[in-house]
């Protein structure tokens, strides 16, 4: 058949469609360049929360070995990841990035009319999920110093909880978490993408409740961003059902596979680079006198429009991240992501000039 008009175009779409505020990635150094005239090289990207050391040599090593022609074979991969999180292979859930293991678990838990409990600022990524599975997403906005502020609703299917939380970088004490695992039936996801550099993680907790998931990734602190490769920690019950309606190989590569099981065998590599980013994080927090963070960036408020401020950053090639597209962040808030010392300098640098 020819063209259609408008209005069948419309109708072929799902309706939640129209509830949808898409995803928005941090700003890249081609879309920089092109805008300001200025070369990729001289562009210091703060943006995206990407680990500036990049991945353990050993699995750069990895990718010259793959075999493309060939499905993934996750064996490896799965085995550091038990040696790396303590955790027996069926219990670990493996997808294309933390968000590929979301939407499957979306799609276990959430059925039209169901509804999810979100926490605002926080990545918004959780929503998406919510609004594509036909639920409902329950905001509830955080306390000044960014803590929960209120308990889970009763009917929620499911409760996304990040920590460290992306934006803020504070992070959800044990027992607190405790006591939301004991006062809901909801199925808690706590998202652990930053959790390396934290004071501790509260994985352990997956053995003792059968209504709690901890999710994890091997982009930040190990460096693996463009491998898109996310991990999550459940119990038995839900492990089961996860590889039963996971994509085939669970969505991701052989690249993936094999960079991801390199850089759990070279643990030094990671534990040297999430260092050096603790002492940056330290020396920028003590010279901006901001909110201390438990994440690889911090969080700031501005005084001027946060649009405002970014702008003047990246006019002079700092990509930082503005953020009023989350949900609940208002127009005063920006993250930056810890660089190397070099970067940060220039970030410092800019910062004085512009907060004069």
């Amino acid at each position: 058949m020819g063209s259609h008009s408008d209005y069948w175009r419309e109708s072929r779409l799902r309706p939640a469609l129209g509830l949808l505020q898409p995803y928005v990635a941090g700003k890249g150094f081609g879309e920089i360049s092109r805008k300001y005239g200025l070369r990729p090289a001289d562009i210091v990207k703060l943006g995206s929360n990407e680990n500036p050391y990049g991945p353990s040599p050993a699995a750069k090593e990895a990718l010259a070995t793959v075999a493309m022609e060939r499905y993934p074979e996750p064996e490896e991969l799965l085995a550091g990841l038990s040696a790396y999180t303590g955790f027996p292979e069926d219990m670990i859930l493996i997808g294309a990035g933390m968000d590929g293991v979301m939407d499957t678990l979306s799609r276990i838990f959430l059925d039209p009319g169901d509804s999810t409990f979100i926490p605002t600022p926080t990545f918004s990524y959780y929503e998406i999920l919510t609004i594509m599975a036909s639920a409902r997403p329950v905001f509830s906005a955080r306390g000044p110093k960014h803590e929960l502020a209120e308990a889970v609703p009763a009917r929620a299917k499911m409760a996304f909880l990040c920590s460290p939380n992306n934006p803020t970088g504070n992070v959800i004490g044990e027992q607190q978490l405790r006591a939301i695992l004991e006062s809901t039936d909801a199925i808690v996801f706590l998202d652990e993408a930053y959790v390396e550099f934290a004071e501790g993680s509260l994985i352990h907790l997956v053995k003792e409740y059968d209504n709690l998931i901890v999710g994890r990734t091997l982009s930040k602190a190990f460096g693996l961003a463009g491998m898109r490769l996310g991990y999550a920690l459940a119990p038995h019950w839900i492990a089961g059902q996860y590889r039963r309606a996971a994509p085939p190989f669970y969505g991701i590569s052989s690249a993936s596979a094999a960079a991801g099981a390199a850089a759990l065998s070279d643990l030094p590599f990671m534990r040297r680079s999430v260092k050096k980013i603790l002492s940056e994080r330290q020396r920028l927090e003590k010279e901006i006198g901001c909110a201390a963070s438990q994440a690889n960036f911090l969080y700031l408020r501005t005084e001027m429009p946060s649009d405002q401020f970014v702008e003047r950053f990246l006019s002079r090639g700092i990509i930082i991240r503005d953020c009023r597209s989350f949900r609940g962040a208002g127009e005063h808030g920006v993250r930056v992501t810890i660089g190397t010392p070099e970067e940060n300098q220039r970030f410092l640098s800019a910062y004085r000039e512009i907060c004069r």
